[in-house]
């Protein structure tokens, strides 16, 4: 079952890491993007990405301490499920134009999920 988690871990860390660090240092299209599209706040977009780059860090770390893999994997799962939440709420699901960037998200939530289960039955 370690295996199982330690994969998941390393997995959604990397992707954790790639969706956040644009986030957080404000660069690119998707922050630009949160900010027109959704009407976030600069502040709040690199909130998000701090948060999805610390938990890459911790899923990372929780492979040698798994009870801190376990809170970065359900820290994730609570902000993707406002992610989901945000989109659902600019109707990124119903449109055709916005709909796979919408997908990652629930991409993601599926993973943290699977992750926490994972670390926490290899402890």
């Amino acid at each position: 079952m370690y295996v199982t988690a330690a994969v998941l871990s390393v997995l959604l860390a990397l992707g954790s890491l790639a969706a956040g660090a644009p986030k957080a240092l404000l660069k690119g299209d998707v922050p630009a993007a949160l900010q027109s599209h959704m009407g976030l706040s600069a502040g709040f977009v690199r909130f998000i990405g701090l948060a999805e780059a610390a938990a890459a860090v911790g899923l990372v770390i929780g492979l040698f301490w798994q009870p801190l893999g376990i809170a970065a994997a359900t820290g994730l799962v609570i902000t993707m499920i406002g992610a989901v939440g945000f989109h659902a709420k600019a109707g990124d699901y119903t449109d055709p134009a916005t709909r796979n960037n919408a997908l990652s998200p629930v991409v993601f939530l599926l993973l943290a999920v699977a992750a926490a289960v994972t670390l926490g039955l290899a402890m």
